[in-house]
């Protein structure tokens, strides 16, 4: 990158939208937008924010790095990207799924296993010579761990103690209290199209009152973490990792660095699950990931996954 050019690097997520400007002298401006929606092209939207930014801002965009949830190889099209935001004075783009970007950040280019946990969860093993991914398949289908995961089994069993099915649980409290009446909150929820990041966000009450003591949110924390620990040891057992072989666990997400629990429940599992795998923290920032994608070697295992696209060079 030169004195000159100015990179944007988009972390895309459910949750949330994250962007940062920077140029060879560093940060020039974060900013945050609410989170792609996954139901519709995540590309497309990413493409018409950067053009709306570099628009309100008047700033000229040479760069693009984008790292998101939801993008499937098919829909990794990172000459049409190019050719919508050319307006916005982009010249180079690298595209690539959250999984790699989040890689990038927990662990940088060197081998290990990454966990990217938010309202999804997706995890990422390299070895010196080939990639594995793990679960990232969303809400309906997997994401086993994630704060969604979570979020809805704590609304599952608030439920279930409010039918009488389950022991009294203080989350059926917290539920009440937060959405409402429960005999109607199922009808709240999946009319609200922002159901996942809805039940997403029950998650830190869930943990809250894991923490606190409460039974019932111990134990699905607790088997959050025997899901995340299961995906990592899948995903290393899949690039060649040994059992009883060292290898870096670079996690994430606020769920994984910040809840005290979940990583000490995640540190008892990963112990169960795949000895001499450890716990580590996160080199980086996920918008650090996306910030390198473009610079990831060529050789790199990781390359294959980072979809790029540069215009031709001016006569």
């Amino acid at each position: 990158m030169t004195s000159s050019t100015t990179r944007l690097s988009i972390d895309g997520g459910q949750s949330g939208i994250r962007l940062r400007l920077t140029n060879a002298s560093g940060i020039l401006a974060e900013a945050e937008r609410p989170g792609v929606l996954t139901d519709r092209p995540v590309v497309d939207q990413l493409a018409d924010l950067t053009v709306q930014l570099a628009t309100d801002t008047g700033t000229r965009i040479d760069e693009l790095a984008v790292g998101t949830s939801g993008l499937t190889p098919a829909a990794a099209n990172p000459g049409g990207l190019l050719r919508v935001t050319a307006a916005a004075g982009v010249r180079r783009v690298a595209l690539a799924h959250d999984s790699i970007t989040g890689y990038l950040a927990a662990n940088g280019t060197e081998p290990g296993v990454m966990l990217a946990v938010g309202t999804g969860v997706v995890v990422l093993a390299l070895s010196e010579s080939s990639v594995a991914k793990v679960d990232g398949w969303g809400s309906l289908l997997g994401d086993a761990g994630s704060g969604y995961w979570i979020g809805r089994a704590g609304l599952d069993a608030a439920l279930r103690a409010f039918d009488g099915r389950s022991t009294a649980t203080t989350l059926q409290a917290t539920a009440e209290a937060r959405f409402g009446p429960l005999d109607e909150l199922y009808m709240r929820v999946q009319a609200d199209p922002l159901r996942v990041s809805v039940i997403a966000s029950f998650c830190r009450d869930v943990v809250d009152a894991a923490t606190a003591g409460d039974t019932i949110a111990r134990g699905i924390v607790g088997a959050a973490a025997a899901e995340l620990a299961h995906s990592a040891a899948s995903a290393l057992a899949r690039v060649g990792w040994q059992p009883g072989t060292p290898a870096r666990v670079g996690a994430v997400g606020a769920l994984a660095t910040h809840a005290v629990l979940m990583r000490e429940q995640l540190t008892t599992e990963l112990a169960r699950q795949a000895p001499g795998a450890a716990l580590a923290a996160p080199l980086g920032a996920p918008l650090d990931g996306v910030q390198s994608l473009l610079d990831v070697a060529t050789s790199h295992p990781l390359r294959p996954y980072i979809f790029t696209a540069e215009a031709a060079a001016a006569a």
